[in-house]
């Protein structure tokens, strides 16, 4: 079914070639788009029409107009107007709105496959033979960003995405819940990552720019069959995912660029614990002073360099050294040896993970 505000522009734009006057009702007779300035009562006159075997009719002065979908009448088209064209301009309208319902019919059904593919809800050889009666490539390069918006989406960001786009017939916009958009783009042989990248980065200014607020954006890799698109969906939803917790000041993640922060999301809860427990004894980094903890992020910023931390945080460079061996003493680990800088890095992400884990059950 197309939108009222679709046939409301289509019916506008015809009255501004033709200086004609179109009405769409439904069967009942409802309007639900015209350009008459007074709308006259035609439901007994429509139906009356809807019911006679005829495909067109004057009725009142108005040429009446039959619109199908598949045999299934849909719309009813009014045309009015001085010219004696009123009847050929109506009839081309009414062809119109029907090639237009067959437009929309078409991309409905092309998003529900999508929305299908997404999910891993088709068979191997569904996917092949569906894909080709869409005259959907299987071969081609794509590559699947999420959009997550802070706001339930309406049809409207979906429209502003697929215009960023540049309405490129071969790209795919989508949703599958109340918050994400997804995009499921064709690449050029040449596109790899930093195109990509440049892609996404585009896409949330100009949406940032369009809706007036953050948003956040994640993708998977690139793959090279119609098959494996979830496999790419799937990598972009972890992508957004682990970004939240430990890319906060992100707003652009790459599933490719996740690193260790990856691994750390698929642990179990309980063996966090009690790897925090062997490391603090106890003790949590939720305990030190913020003092302690802007010297920590600081150091692990500057490579574990102690002139350029001290420098940076505008102390001396023995009053940092004595905050390390402050942190030493009660940790047990010197954030100047290699290792005990990984150990302790990855206990900070660990319970950056626990804490969001917990937030997500309340």
């Amino acid at each position: 079914m197309i939108s009222n505000q679709i046939l409301q522009n289509t019916i506008e734009g015809l009255k501004g070639i033709t200086r004609i006057d179109f009405c769409v009702m439904d069967t009942d007779g409802k309007a639900l788009a015209g350009t008459f300035t007074e709308q006259a009562d035609y439901e007994k006159e429509v139906v009356s029409f809807v019911e006679s075997p005829a495909e067109s009719q004057v009725v009142q002065g108005c040429q009446f107009f039959k619109i199908f979908d598949e045999h299934q009448l849909e719309y009813v088209l009014m045309a009015k107007g001085e010219s004696d064209d009123v009847y050929m301009v109506g009839k081309i309208a009414a062809f119109q709105i029907q090639n237009l319902l067959i437009a929309y019919k078409e991309r409905f059904d092309k998003d529900n496959f999508i929305k299908n593919l997404l999910l891993d809800n088709l068979l191997l050889v569904d996917i092949y033979n569906r894909a080709k009666k869409l005259h959907i490539d299987t071969e081609v390069r794509r590559v699947i960003f999420i959009i997550e918006t802070k706001h339930e989406k309406d049809s409207n960001t979906l429209e502003n995405v697929r215009g960023m786009l540049g309405g490129r017939s071969r790209d795919f916009v989508t949703a599958v819940d109340e918050k994400n958009i997804i995009v499921v783009k064709e690449l050029e042989p040449s596109d790899g990552y930093p195109e990509i990248e440049k892609t996404a980065q585009n896409l949330y200014s100009m949406l940032k720019e369009e809706e007036g607020e953050e948003v956040l954006i994640a993708y998977g890799t690139i793959v090279g069959d119609i098959k494996e698109v979830s496999k790419s969906y799937k990598e972009a939803k972890l992508a957004l995912d682990v970004g939240k917790i430990f890319a906060g000041e992100k707003n652009v993640i790459a599933f490719s660029a996740l690193g260790i922060g990856r691994l750390i999301y698929q642990l179990p809860i309980p063996l966090c614990k009690m790897f925090i427990r062997e490391i603090f004894e106890g003790k949590s980094p939720d305990d030190f002073d913020e003092e302690t903890l802007t010297t920590i992020n600081k150091f692990f910023e500057n490579n574990l360099n102690v002139s350029e931390t001290s420098r940076q945080l505008y102390i001396h460079r023995n009053t940092l050294v004595y905050r390390l061996d402050k942190l030493q003493k009660s940790t047990g680990l010197d954030l100047r040896v290699f290792e005990d800088a990984i150990t302790f890095k990855i206990a900070l992400m660990v319970v950056k993970y626990m804490k969001y884990m917990e937030s997500m059950e309340y």
